[in-house]
Order: structure tokens, then sequence, then C-alpha cells
């Protein structure tokens, strides 16, 4: 995934194949609303990228990829088209916005990227806000290119817990993937799925500015761990979003795609019959 930071985009704004997301979502019980906050404050030009709405709206699991005829007619209807580079961000730095950015990735978008930092270091580094009426892009006819190649199912997660074919690693914070502390779902235990490894994706952020941690400090959490091997690696959370921050990191250090377990845990423990 490539990245760009706030000194970048505050140049090229309102530049005329740039198209700004500003998708923000936020955990069930936080309180938050993103489409809300978005509405009141925002990066100049940002559009709304809703992911609940972006997923596959006949699953009964969260954030679940759509098929790409599905995509193209969503990202149509917000004007989004295929030359523009993309540039995701969301509120709390990098959290949502990776979830997107692997999204549009996995459609075959050439050119989208994250901001670095996100919403939070934009206002950090004092750069102008958006308060009025958010714009609206007129219609495109945006076109998908492929359908999605890195999403790994439920069965293919199963298997390995034998065959051993990659290794899975668990994006959520360690009291939940210890079954310690709840799910935000309050119908699932917490838990972990047989055979992964817990790397909480607050690891991988600087605190402060909402920004990846430099590549030294990258590379360091994943040799605590011993998974810088030649295996393979899936990410999973619970619903395949902080999967992909975790991802982005690991991509950034080794230079290689990732795959993520779509379902996470959500779906895993309402297979499993892993209720509260």
């Amino acid at each position: 995934m490539n990245l760009v930071d706030h000194i970048w985009l505050n140049g090229n704004l309102g530049k005329k194949d740039i198209c700004i997301l500003d998708c923000s979502w936020h955990l069930p019980g936080t309180n938050r609303d993103g489409k809300k906050e978005f509405k009141e404050k925002r990066i100049p030009g940002a559009i709304f990228f809703d992911i609940d709405y972006f997923s596959d709206d006949q699953s009964k699991y969260p954030h679940m990829l759509c098929g790409k005829d599905s995509f193209s007619k969503k990202c149509s209807e917000i004007g989004i088209q295929n030359n523009d580079h993309i540039i995701c961000y969301d509120s709390i730095g990098i959290f949502s916005s990776a979830r997107v950015c692997w999204m549009f990735e996995q459609y075959g978008h050439e050119n989208v990227s994250i901001l670095n930092g996100g919403l939070k270091n934009w206002i950090l580094n004092n750069h102008a806000i958006e308060t009025n009426d958010p714009i609206k892009k007129n219609k495109s006819n945006y076109i998908s290119k492929k359908e999605p190649s890195d999403a790994v199912t439920f069965e293919q997660i199963k298997d390995n817990i034998n065959l051993k074919k990659f290794t899975l690693v668990d994006a959520r914070p360690a009291g939940r993937f210890e079954g310690k502390d709840p799910e935000p779902r309050k119908e699932l235990k917490s838990g972990n799925i047989e055979g992964s490894l817990n790397i909480p994706f607050s690891t991988i952020i600087d605190e402060k500015t909402g920004c990846l941690k430099n590549d030294e400090d990258i590379l360091k959490v994943f040799k605590d761990k011993n998974i810088l091997d030649n295996k393979e690696l899936v990410f999973s959370c619970g619903s395949g979003v902080a999967a992909t921050i975790v991802g982005a990191a690991y991509e950034k250090i080794s230079k290689k795609k990732f795959k993520v377990y779509d379902g996470s845990w959500t779906e895993w423990a309402t297979k499993n019959k892993i209720f509260s």
C-alpha cells in the first residue's frame, strides 16, 4: 500500500485527479458516527466513503467484500472515476482508511494511497479544515477491473489449522485475542483461532500522530513474534478492518502483498458457535 503524508496532500489539494475519501468507521459501542463527524469537519474537498454500504449487503457478516459490479455501481454513485488518485483517510489516524485502500486494490484500482496519520495528523499540523456542507460529485461510470483475489475464506482458515500453509496474524487487542476482554459485538465471546499469532494494530501506530511507526520499529514488532519467515501471512481481526493496518505495515517493510481473512473473528466465532 502506498502512503502519502500531510505535506504532499496539502500541496495537491484541488487537483482534478485527486479524489479524497473520508473512510472513517468506528467499532460498535464507541458511540461515534463516522458520517456524522464527516459532516461536521473534514479535509477540504473530501467525500464520504461508507464501508458498511460498500460491503456485501447479502452477507450476514460485516464488511465482507462485494462483487465487482456492485462495487462499480456504488463508486459511480459518489462520483469516483477510474483515473482518480484516491487518497483514503480516517479520523483516528490509520484505521478504516487501510481497509478502504486494500478494497480498491482488490478491485484493480491503479492509484490509491493512505494519508499517513489521517485527519488526526492533518489537524496536528494545522492544515485547513472544511466545516460547511460537503461537496457532492456528479455520478460517474466507474468500472472495477477485477474480482477480489486476496480475501481468504472460512474454509481456507479451517483447513490451514492442520495444513499450516500460511501464518494467521490477528490484529485485535491482546485482551480480546487472549479471551480476557469482551468483543465489541456483545453476542460473541472473545478468543482466537487455533495457531494464530497476535500483533495488536496499536503496536505499529504512533499514538501521538496516528501515523505508522518507522520501518525499524515495525520490523522489531514482527521479529519479536518470530513471524518474518518464508511462510505466507494472512491477516485477521474482528471484521477485516484492523487486519489491513497490520497488513499495510507488513507490506511496507517486506514489499509483499498480503491477504485478509475477510470474515475474521466475527465469522469464525459465529460459525463455531462461540457465543457469550
